[in-house]
């Protein structure tokens, strides 16, 4: 019986662990350590997973076909997320100091050049059709980023365009995952895109959880603080469905639009939120892509690993980090 999203895959995922502490050794050893320090810092280690389940749910029978291109996933997102935390002026990452504040910005911006190298090393391995989905994952999160960046502080930023970002920001990355995990398992290629469309869509879901836990989470479980992209004037979808609010979007937008917030702006705002049905058009968007996500595997065969991702889906929306 399958309990947890993970409970079939746990092996593997500790074998995914081992082989990113392995990869990252350097000569100089402070390289090793800042890696270790970001990798280490736990994490869901939800990319890894859905090339892992993708596998196993269509018939993969070798861990160690998947293990290299899973921990590669999950290293080039910790790699993303030395960057993002300098970006963004990011304290904190899962409960600890932000790796460039631990360890200086130039040591943290080597440190993610290092684990982006030493993670296409190991996806190059692999022949020309995997290195290309990576590359082309890897391209959207640039994209999408540099796209982010030029809507900071615009409030009329579409829900059409928060799509576009986030798409390109998480879910074509999971969508490689899952696209990659069938191809090694000898899927043919209309199995390969329903297992992206998979991915894809709890990626989407993954990513607009991410944004309401940024207004209404508690900040010891989410291990940063809340409200990080009010204050940032990044438009996410509950700040974009709060500031349409017809009786507080006004006021909204005019906080979110200052450029010297504080925390008594920060905690209006939150309060403000909290009056209009904001986060639950979000959870509702949400529950979409999972319930979409779990059509894209009904053509599966019965399996626990099936089960899992249906899971898994769930588990997106209800979680509380």
């Amino acid at each position: 019986m399958v309990l947890t999203w993970d409970s079939t895959i746990r092996n593997e995922l500790e074998m995914v662990e081992q082989e990113m502490r392995d990869r990252v050794f350097s000569e100089q050893s402070i390289l090793t350590e800042i890696s270790l320090y970001v990798i280490g810092s736990g994490g869901k280690r939800i990319r890894p997973a859905i090339a892992l389940l993708s596998f196993r749910s269509n018939g993969g029978e070798d861990p160690n076909k998947v293990i290299k291109i899973a921990s590669a996933f999950e290293m080039i997102h910790a790699a993303t997320l030395i960057h993002d935390d300098i970006n963004d002026n990011g304290e904190f990452r899962r409960g600890r100091e932000a790796a460039y504040k631990h360890y200086g910005t130039q040591r943290a911006l080597i440190a993610g050049d290092f684990l982006f190298v030493k993670s296409f090393k190991l996806g190059g391995i692999f022949n020309e059709v995997i290195v290309d989905m990576i590359a082309d994952a890897c391209t959207s999160i640039a994209e999408s980023e540099m796209l982010q960046i030029l809507h900071e502080m615009e409030t009329d930023t579409t829900i059409s365009d928060y799509i576009k970002i986030i798409e390109g920001k998480t879910a074509k990355f999971m969508e490689a995952g899952a696209k990659i995990g069938a191809y090694l398992a000898g899927s043919d290629a209309k199995r390969i895109e329903e297992m992206g469309a998979y991915g894809l869509n709890i990626g989407m879901a993954f990513q607009i959880m991410d944004d309401i836990l940024d207004i209404v989470g508690n900040q010891a479980s989410l291990g940063k603080p809340r409200g990080v992209d009010y204050m940032d004037g990044k438009p996410n979808l509950v700040l974009l469905y709060a500031m349409a609010d017809e009786t507080y979007g006004k006021e909204i937008s005019r906080s979110f639009l200052k450029k010297d917030k504080t925390q008594e702006d920060l905690g209006t705002v939150l309060a403000l939120v909290a009056k209009t049905d904001a986060v639950e058009k979000a959870k509702a968007l949400a529950r979409t892509y999972t319930a979409d996500a779990k059509e894209n595997i009904a053509s599966l065969n019965d399996s626990d690993y099936k089960a899992s991702m249906a899971i898994l889906a769930d588990t997106l929306v209800d979680r509380s980090t």
